[in-house]
């Protein structure tokens, strides 16, 4: 691949776009993953350097190859039931929850819809099992169109699958052959229960919510401590009292001003 010279004022102005576009938070340690991600891109396009892709950036008429740049620069490894401690917690509260009302969940940074998807199997085994009734909503939203587009299709390479039991795999996902080998395709009763939409997090929702649970697992990593704080406590407005919320295992504390308490490791209740 050809090597772009990549200089850091030129980090400086994506970085700039990226943060007044997206919240997005780049300091100087992140220009060698910039230039990861984004150079294959440049290469595709046929710019002849990083320069060119900025001019582009900045042209407000290119609004699609911006926002693939944002695809770019945020898309995370993920798979389907990911910190299982967190499912087992799901679990064991949600027909606690399911008694007083309908139960709605959002998971707001849902990427490729692993999180989304691996919640709507387990609201579906509670339900078969006459633990919570059928009245109940999962909302998955991102800022990245493209993963949204994906999420919709809902075919995953196996190995995404590979904590997801085989039970469940028998009862909500049906396995590629021929050109299709190595995928899964999930079934419509799980596609169905999960709805999709784009949303930027540094930016006002309205009509959202209320929810009994809410997901912003490996989001909060990508802002600054100033976002961080705004964004966590806008989402958690949309949580209901009592309600369960839940962080990345590895990020620790919420940076919030809403009081919560501490469950389990990145798993927390709304006072």
């Amino acid at each position: 691949m050809t090597h772009f010279a990549f200089s850091d004022q030129e980090f400086l102005r994506i970085a700039d776009l990226m943060y007044e576009a997206a919240g997005l938070s780049y300091n100087a340690s992140k220009k060698s993953l910039i230039h990861s991600r984004l150079a294959p891109r440049i290469q595709k396009m046929g710019f002849g350097s990083f320069a060119d892709y900025v001019a582009m950036l900045e042209d407000e008429s290119q609004a699609a190859e911006f926002q693939m740049a944002v695809d770019l620069l945020t898309t995370n490894e993920t798979y389907f039931f990911r910190e299982p401690k967190h499912y087992d917690l799901l679990e064991q509260e949600l027909p606690h929850f399911a008694n007083k009302s309908a139960l709605s969940v959002w998971s707001a940074a849902s990427s490729f819809g692993d999180e989304a998807y691996s919640t709507a199997m387990l609201l579906l085994d509670l339900q078969v099992a006459g633990r919570i009734g059928g009245d109940w909503s999962i909302l998955a939203t991102d800022i990245s169109h493209r993963v949204l587009l994906s999420a919709k299709e809902a075919v995953f390479a196996q190995d995404r699958l590979r904590a997801v039991t085989s039970e469940r795999l028998k009862r909500y996902c049906l396995r590629g052959e021929g050109p299709c080998d190595g995928q899964v395709l999930l079934q419509d009763k799980v596609r169905q229960r999960v709805q999709f939409g784009q949303l930027n997090l540094c930016k006002p929702f309205d009509g959202l919510g209320p929810f009994d649970v809410i997901f912003l697992r490996n989001v909060l990593i990508y802002f600054d401590p100033a976002t961080k704080v705004d964004v966590a406590d806008r989402v958690l407005e949309l949580l209901k009292p009592g309600g369960l919320f839940f962080l990345g295992t590895a990020e620790g504390r919420v940076p919030c001003k809403t009081p919560l308490q501490t469950v389990i490791p990145g798993a927390f209740r709304k006072l």
